[in-house]
């Protein structure tokens, strides 16, 4: 049994449970989209006369792809996710694209074999790396600057380790906080506020730090990298090549 078989989202009612009420509480979901959607006008729309090659790794239920496509119709895309469930959810809210590709694959059979065979002008990921080993993130990294066109860019929406126990603790409240706002706003009946505490003692979460991760691009030979957006563990940060 792989050590994605041994996950939560391995299981079809994980895939189910993040499709259906992510928006509740993952901290300003729609305020990240816009900003990797306007990265991805400021740097590829503008440079491009022919299709683009978009990567999503980890793609889920397809959400990140279809708000790309919202923007630019004129992509060839991949989605890799190692969770059936996942896949089948993307491919019918994609089922208007006949240009996109589904691989069922996890991050581990991505990084042993031979999977990805193309370059790719944009690779993008959300809430997903952080579930590799440090050692693994880093070596996800040199992949992704390998495929990547000249001048394409990576992206990753993500989640991090906080400098210290007591920062992460102030931050895990943070997001209790922000889920109540949220719940009160909509007037939601059922509440999400146990989500920050599942995450922080489910054994499949592996963040690292954002410095970590922001080095290891750097040392992979990526340029330009910085952190665009931070709230708490949530994190969008880029790299170009």
């Amino acid at each position: 049994m792989s050590e994605f078989e041994k996950s939560e989202w391995y299981r079809d009612y994980a895939a189910r449970e993040f499709i259906d009420h992510a928006d509740y509480y993952l901290i300003e979901r729609k305020e990240q989209i816009k900003i990797l959607k306007s990265y991805y006008r400021f740097f590829i729309i503008k440079r491009k006369d022919r299709k683009t090659k978009v990567l999503d790794l980890g793609g889920g239920d397809g959400f990140v792809f279809s708000e790309l496509l919202k923007i630019d119709g004129n992509i060839e895309g991949t989605l890799i996710d190692g969770s059936k469930e996942m896949l089948n959810n993307a491919q019918e809210r994609l089922k208007e694209f006949n240009s996109i590709t589904y691989i069922n694959k996890t991050f581990q059979e991505i990084l042993s074999g031979d999977v990805l065979k193309d370059s790719f002008d944009f690779v993008m990921s959300s809430l997903a790396i952080h579930h590799l080993e440090k050692e693994e993130k880093k070596r996800l990294f040199k992949l992704i600057y390998d495929i990547l066109e000249d001048k394409g860019c990576f992206i990753n929406l993500d989640v991090v380790l906080s400098v210290s126990e007591d920062i992460e603790r102030w931050y895990l409240d943070l997001w209790k906080e922000w889920i109540v706002e949220k719940e009160k706003n909509i007037k939601l009946e059922e509440s999400y506020t146990g989500i920050p505490d599942q995450y922080k003692n489910n054994p499949d979460n592996l963040p690292d730090t954002l410095d970590y991760q922001l080095n290891a691009l750097r040392e992979c030979g990526f340029k330009n990298v910085d952190c665009f957006y931070k709230y708490g563990i949530f994190v969008i940060y880029a790299g170009q090549k």
